[in-house]
């Protein structure tokens, strides 16, 4: 069990980055960014063909996240520059992206068996698979919270915050929204590229389907991690994507144990997510009716008005 929950927590610090890069594009710009499914099995892909063909597996990984990057420009391109709705052009660039990761692999899948990765470091020391990857991932995870986090408080990411908030109010103000739009969603795919980067390393292979519901899975991640921890402010949102994707990745490996087949695991991954998004309105619901009920508690307990006459009225 331990090391089922150990595998676990180390795929689910890796998700987290997915996680931060849905978030990006699906809270702060308001965009549901279907190049999610594409960007993701880019990144991994890059991993894959660099590593076996002798780059570092640092560059290999930088050299992920830059694709995730250039992915996340040609939607935002074709959003802003081309008209077609941000919803379309995710799908778009997702479909194309499944052709270009074919020709960047050369097959259905690469397996990095044997090769060394940016865990190695840590399993040359000792440590095992998951443990290692455990500790880089944490390094990964934590460079990109600061990192992230300092960026959306400079003027530009104020900027890209402000266009997801209010597209007419932000270009009333003198921003670039179209530029702002195209930065947001290069980062965000920037950071998938690099999780599936890290998530190829990680299982030693990159595969042509590895990206089938990722941003079902991502979307679970980021609303579990709000109802566990919050969001209050930018800083406690990004945290909290990573505590919901790890959160969700135990919880999967759990009810996997428990013995639910695996065909049944989107299945599942779906509902989680309708229930996390009710979750927020069945509680407001439930305040409603709890304030209903209180105040017809008050009308019924208050005390008998006298009428002009002297009567009695009940309240």
């Amino acid at each position: 069990m331990a090391h089922v929950l150990l595998g676990a927590v180390a795929l689910g610090l890796l998700w987290s980055l997915t996680a931060m890069g849905v978030f990006i594009t699906y809270r702060v710009l308001t965009i549901p960014d279907l190049t999610t499914e594409g960007s993701i099995v880019l990144g991994a892909s890059v991993v894959a063909v660099a590593i076996t063909a002798g780059v570092n597996p640092y560059l290999a990984t930088f050299m992920a996240m830059i694709a995730g990057l250039s992915a996340g420009i040609v939607t935002g391109l074709l959003h802003t520059k081309l008209g077609i709705p941000a919803l379309l052009s995710g799908i778009l660039n997702m479909v194309a992206l499944y052709s270009i990761n074919l020709r960047v692999m050369g097959s259905a899948n690469v397996t990095l068996l044997r090769m060394r990765t940016v865990f190695t470091v840590f399993i040359d020391m000792g440590f095992t698979r998951h443990i290692a990857t455990i500790m880089k991932g944490s390094i990964f995870v934590v460079g990109a919270i600061v990192v992230i986090n300092w960026f959306f408080r400079t003027e530009i990411g104020n900027a890209i915050r402000a266009t997801g908030n209010n597209n007419a109010m932000a270009r009333a103000q003198g921003i670039n929204t179209d530029t702002a739009l195209i930065m947001g969603l290069a980062i965000g795919n920037g950071l998938i590229g690099l999780s599936g980067g890290l998530i190829a390393q990680f299982m030693q292979f990159s595969d042509i389907n590895m990206g089938i519901g990722s941003i079902v899975i991502a979307l679970a991640s980021v609303i579990i991690g709000e109802v566990l921890i919050g969001k209050n402010h930018f800083l406690q949102s990004l945290v909290a994507n990573v505590f919901g994707a790890v959160t969700y990745r135990i919880i999967i490996a759990l009810v996997l144990q428990a013995g639910m087949p695996a065909t049944d695991l989107r299945l599942f991954t779906a509902l989680t997510v309708i229930i996390a998004l009710c979750l927020p309105h069945i509680k407001t619901k439930y305040a409603e009716t709890m304030k209903r009920i209180e105040k017809d508690k008050n009308l019924a307990a208050a005390t008998v008005i006298i009428d002009d006459k002297g009567g009695k009225l009940d309240a």
